[in-house]
């Protein structure tokens, strides 16, 4: 089989390298142009192996010879084996003046499970011809259950732990699946931390109720003359039918790296390893379901099973006829905690019941140990009662293979009459109706209101709650101005720079007249051209350094400014220039010529930019 990498054929006297690129492309084009070049096309399907064992990977090689195909054929959907492209390659030769050309598109398929898979012919369109592949057939074997070292220790096996071979219906168990692997194998660690990473059940059973698994602590254990790691799940499960139980495990195999011998570790610690793939699965156990004996059931026994003990409080126990008293009754132990239910007590014929409410609270991983709480609240109808009658509870002990009932004594109870009085009795005629209404279950407990308040308007009618309901909603549109007026500063720098010299010119004006009223000639002068740069370098778009008198005639004039402006800007310009060297001398004449450079500035600003 020919790789699948790119290559070319040329005379031992080769060109220079870019010589080598500009012939490429020549023939590359050559060939594609002129197909009547190439040998005739062809369409081939090759396995690189013909036998692999369940989880290995076999490539399949489509090859198209001769011409480029209009579509890659699909492979079809088989039962247990997984399909997956990895790629396609194209190649290109020259080989004594003979062009060829091929395309390859590469999968690589994965049998799950042992078996013969047949791929079938396959069709496709190459230079407007259909040609058809063969049929290739791929075998998938088991592999072998088991891998020994030189001295006939097993390198890893899976094992199950029945911690009896005799259970009832309904018994919970617990399982214990382990996977031992030779501390000698190389990737020992990692197959060690997949186990224990494991989230689903290992155990394979028919007939049973599977509850939990949980994992326990790694350990090391020897057999043989070798050591190993062992991990742990643990299963708990429950017979749900009786006669011969099979418990099974999940079937696995795994690529154990076995060094080589003799080997000596690299610099980074890496040595070289030969992978040998093993097929692993543990015996499988064997079990007796028993039923549960049909003889001495007690009355008010439902089903659990295991090893229970219970305790009783009640409270309060000093009440009137028709006060409720809540029974706690907790169940401890060990069994199906979840599945446990309160028997009904045939005593309680006296009180009213309530359904009752459950807490369980385990102590393990399996949820197989802890307490199950019970409180339920009963109501005694008579001053009569003097005692709260024992709690039954019945199941049936695995380990001791008897039915037992837990029982508590009776608790006593103070019933004092009701606080309601009797109706009083009509005299003479009045007649019984027939059919009299029935008394009622439930008595007002409050017969004294107390104090009565009124009750003021509620908060969605009074205009301070709903005024304050807009103050979110204003928040929300200044952000959203506010936002929108900095983007649009931020997309339109003319309208900035415009703002930015409306400031500078109203807090200049303030200095101005505060310069003007120190009498500061030279300092106002220049505060003056400066503020007349800012405002025309900002209606020129210029920089406001670049703003002379020449402006007047090589700017403003063209954009047809009026002359009476042009006039007054040329007068300001002088003056600034004249203040140099003959400064005014009178603050009266500094702050007469504010208002004249207010009314230029007016002019300036009624400029389009």
């Amino acid at each position: 089989m020919r790789r699948s990498s790119s290559w070319i054929k040329l005379n031992p006297r080769s060109r220079s390298q870019a010589g080598l690129r500009l012939l490429f492309a020549f023939l590359s084009l050559l060939l594609w142009s002129a197909p009547s070049a190439l040998r005739a096309a062809t369409f081939t399907a090759t396995l690189d192996r013909e036998t692999v064992t369940v989880g290995e990977t076999a490539t399949l090689s489509l090859r198209f010879d001769g011409g480029e195909p209009k579509s890659i054929p699909a492979l079809p959907q088989l039962p247990n084996l997984q399909i997956a492209g990895e790629g396609s390659s194209r190649n290109i030769s020259i080989d004594n003046g003979q062009f060829s050309a091929s395309i390859i598109q590469t999968f690589l398929l994965t049998p799950t499970q042992p078996g013969e898979f047949i791929i079938p012919a396959l069709k496709a369109e190459v230079g407007g011809q259909v040609l058809t592949t063969t049929p290739l057939k791929l075998t998938a074997v088991k592999a072998p259950s088991t891998a020994a070292n030189a001295a006939g220790d097993k390198l890893a096996f899976f094992k199950l732990f029945v911690p009896k071979k005799e259970v009832y219906v309904g018994e919970i168990l617990a399982v214990e699946f382990q996977v031992l692997v030779q501390e000698g194998v190389a990737n020992a660690e990692n197959i060690m931390q997949s186990f224990e990473q494991y989230g689903g059940c290992p155990v394979k059973a028919e007939g049973v109720s599977i509850f939990k698994t949980a994992h326990a602590q790694r350990r090391r254990m020897r057999s043989g003359n070798a050591a190993y790691s062992v991990a742990t799940l643990v299963t708990s499960l429950s017979p749900v039918k009786t006669g011969p139980l099979t418990l099974g495990s999940m079937d696995v195999t795994l690529g154990l790296q076995i060094p080589l011998p003799n080997q000596r570790r690299d610099f980074w610690g890496r040595i070289q390893v030969q992978e040998q793939r093993v097929a692993l699965s543990a015996e499988p156990e064997t079990l007796t379901v028993l039923p549960l004996p049909k003889e001495n059931v007690p009355a008010n026994f439902n089903g659990a099973v295991g090893n229970f003990s219970m305790t009783v409080t009640a409270g309060p126990t000093n009440v009137a006829a028709g006060d409720p008293v809540t029974v706690k009754v907790q169940i401890s132990g060990r069994g199906t905690l979840d599945s446990l239910a309160l028997p009904e007590q045939s005593a309680w014929h006296e009180f009213k019941t309530y359904p009752p409410t459950t807490k369980l609270d385990t102590t393990d991983a399996l949820c197989l140990q802890g307490t199950k709480t019970f409180e339920q609240v009963v109501v005694p109808q008579s001053p009569d009662i003097k005692a709260l009658p024992p709690v039954l509870f019945s199941f049936f002990d695995s380990d001791q293979k008897s039915y037992r009932t837990l029982t508590q004594p009776a608790l006593p109870l103070v019933v004092r009459p009701g606080g309601s009085a009797p109706a009083p009795t009509v005299a003479a005629t009045a007649r019984t109706p027939d059919n009299p209404p029935p008394a009622q279950d439930i008595v007002h407990i409050k017969p004294r209101l107390g104090t009565v308040a009124q009750i003021g308007p509620p908060l969605v009618q009074q205009s301070w709650f709903l005024a304050l309901q807009a103050v979110p909603v204003l928040a929300w549109l200044s952000a959203v101005l506010w936002r929108r007026r900095t983007e649009l500063l931020a997309n339109n720098p003319r309208l900035r720079r415009q703002r930015q010299v409306a400031q500078i010119i109203r807090h200049g004006l303030l200095e101005l007249r505060q310069l003007a009223s120190d009498n500061k000639s030279e300092d106002f002068f220049a505060a003056l051209f400066r503020l007349l740069q800012e405002q025309l370098g900002e209606r020129l778009d210029l920089p406001a350094s670049a703003i002379t008198e020449a402006v007047i005639e090589e700017r403003l004039r063209p954009r047809g400014v009026p002359e009476a402006t042009l006039s007054s800007l040329r007068e300001l310009f002088q003056t600034c220039n004249l203040a140099r060297y003959a400064p005014v001398k009178t603050s009266q004449e500094l702050a007469a010529m504010i208002p004249k450079f207010e009314a230029i500035l007016r002019e300036l600003q009624g400029l389009k930019p």
